[in-house]
């Protein structure tokens, strides 16, 4: 490395060397022209010069011919006239040689300063260059002095590398007898450890990233769900399979019964709904579990007792319109829910089937209201997940599609549904959502993972369904409960619908290892008596407070 500096020194020097040389020449060079111009200006003024004088002397000799040819045939006035037009001749000509003497002085004046300057650049030049070269000179002596130590070492390192080669070749030996092994055995007994041990920490770190990526993976899902619940908000109807209608009078109940019960057996063979009469005043109730059947005929009981004529012929009428009127109103809340969820296209007989939705209930849930709140869901985990979200809300809002005609239809909803979908062109992605969200086929993509999960999340909110109401409440209570029965536990707080129980312990009596099996103690009876969607988390809270007081 030492060398290669060396070398490095005396080529930067040669450089120096050369553009010294350069400079040098170039400053001569300068010099030259500047002497050239010099002479070149003298010569240009002593040639003005003499040209002035010549024309001097030419004006000056017409002058004097013509005064001579003036006084030979002039008057005396002439005379005068022409030794006055003499006397200006001469005097423009004064002016004339001044003018040009004075231009001539100022272009001497400028040339010496710029020649001054050209000097005083060569000057600093040349001082730069006789710097350069002192420091070239320094340098070339410093480099001469490494060289030489350089070469000292060397020789040093020389000795020092036939020493410590031949101690190497004696350990090395004396290695292969201590060991009963040669250098190449050696060198492969610890490639082979090196290797195990290598894998061995390759295993332990592929376990630790694992580890980490389910840990995160569980924490983001968790806060993806949690948020996507926070951000939604829908209101839930609980419906029955019963409308009422209310009347005007108590005489209509009669006028709807009939001669004989003649009116009610049409209304209820054109229908297909039951009619009940009883004791409530100015009131019927109609009954069927079919929700578009029992609208329709609601619709034309109400217009019926409307117009006040009610009769079989007049039922049959009115059954039609109704019947338009209640398919008008299913295309309207299809509309409308696409609206709601933010899709632009659909087939219009998918709009009917999911319009038709809006009068059939699940559990209590409305269906369509499941729908559209699930779409919404569905849409904000893809959001967070960064993947699309057209074809996540597209398929959620379809899931339960076959709803509206699995009592027409054989085979499951999500089936049914499916292949309504496929048959109305509806994306390859979507109809496996909707095949998929109650596993009868196994999920393949995360459109379909996502619309689970927020077929999960709107069916086990608390309150959205009847059946599901009671038992959420019976199981806060148990759980809050469970964990009130422990010694030492001051207040339970159920917190995010049941899904943490924040239990406050006084802390003279349980201590911080307490509070840790505590809270795997609680757990782990919630775990065992009780049945609930997700997790639960158990946070045990021991909080010491010391006060003082300065008087």
């Amino acid at each position: 490395m030492e060398t290669a500096l060396a070398e490095a020194a005396r080529n930067d020097l040669a450089t120096l060397s050369a553009k010294l040389v350069d400079l040098r020449r170039q400053a001569r060079d300068a010099e030259d022209d500047a002497d050239r111009i010099r002479r070149r200006a003298e010569q240009d003024v002593a040639e003005q010069i003499a040209r002035v004088d010549r024309d001097v002397a030419q004006i000056r000799r017409h002058a004097e011919e013509a005064a001579e040819a003036i006084r030979a045939r002039a008057t005396e006035d002439a005379e005068l006239r022409a030794s006055k037009a003499r006397t200006e001749a001469l005097e423009a000509i004064r002016v004339q040689r001044e003018q040009l003497r004075a231009e001539l002085e100022e272009d001497l004046r400028s040339q010496r300063a710029e020649l001054r300057g050209w000097d005083s650049r060569v000057a600093q030049r040349e001082q730069r260059l006789a710097d350069q070269a002192t420091a070239v000179e320094d340098r070339a002596r410093r480099l001469e002095t490494r060289e030489e130590e350089l070469a000292a070492r060397e020789v040093e390192l020389g000795g020092r590398g036939a020493e410590l080669t031949d101690l190497e070749t004696r350990l090395r030996q004396e290695l292969e007898r201590a060991a009963g092994l040669t250098s190449a055995e050696a060198r492969t007994e610890l490639v082979k450890v090196v290797e195990d041990q290598a894998r061995l920490d390759a295993a332990v770190r592929v376990r630790e990233i694992e580890a980490r990526a389910e840990e995160e993976a569980e924490d983001r899902a968790r806060r993806i769900v949690t948020l996507a619940i926070q951000r939604v908000a829908s209101e839930q109807t609980a419906e029955s399979v019963v409308s009422v209608l209310h009347l005007p009078s108590d005489e209509m109940k009669g006028r709807i019964i009939g001669r004989e019960g003649r009116n009610i057996r049409a209304f209820e063979s054109v229908t297909g709904v039951n009619v009940l009469i009883d004791d409530t005043p100015e009131a019927v109730l109609l009954s069927c579990f079919d929700p578009v059947r029992r609208e329709t005929a609601r619709i034309t009981l109400a217009a019926l007792v409307s117009d006040g004529r009610i009769h079989p012929h007049r039922i049959e009428e009115e059954y039609a319109r109704a019947e338009r009127e209640v398919m008008a109103k299913c295309v309207r809340a299809g509309e409308d829910a696409l609206i709601d969820v933010g899709i632009a296209e659909m087939h219009p007989e998918l709009i009917t089937l999911l319009g038709r939705l809006r009068y059939r209930t699940s559990y209590g849930q409305n269906v369509l209201a499941h729908l559209v709140e699930c779409a919404h869901l569905a849409g904000i985990m893809a959001a967070e997940l960064r993947l699309p979200p057209a074809i996540a809300k597209r398929g959620t809002l379809l899931h339960d599609l076959g709803k509206a005609l699995t009592h027409e239809v054989e085979g499951s909803h999500a089936l049914v549904g499916a292949e309504i979908a496929r048959r109305y062109g509806e994306h390859e992605d979507v109809v496996h959502a909707i095949e998929a969200h109650h596993n009868e086929v196994e999920p393949r993509s995360i459109g379909a993972v996502l619309t689970q999960a927020a077929d999960q999340i709107s069916g086990g909110r608390p309150g959205a369904r009847r059946d599901s109401l009671e038992s959420y409440v019976r199981r806060l209570e148990r759980i809050e409960q469970i964990a009130g029965e422990r010694p030492g536990v001051e207040k339970v707080f159920a917190m995010q619908a049941g899904r943490e129980v924040r239990v406050m312990v006084v802390p003279e009596v349980v201590d911080d290892d307490a509070a840790h099996l505590l809270a795997r103690d609680v757990a782990k009876q919630i775990e065992s008596e009780l049945t609930y969607p997700g997790q639960i988390r158990v946070t045990v809270v021991r909080e010491t407070r010391a006060i003082g007081l300065a008087r």
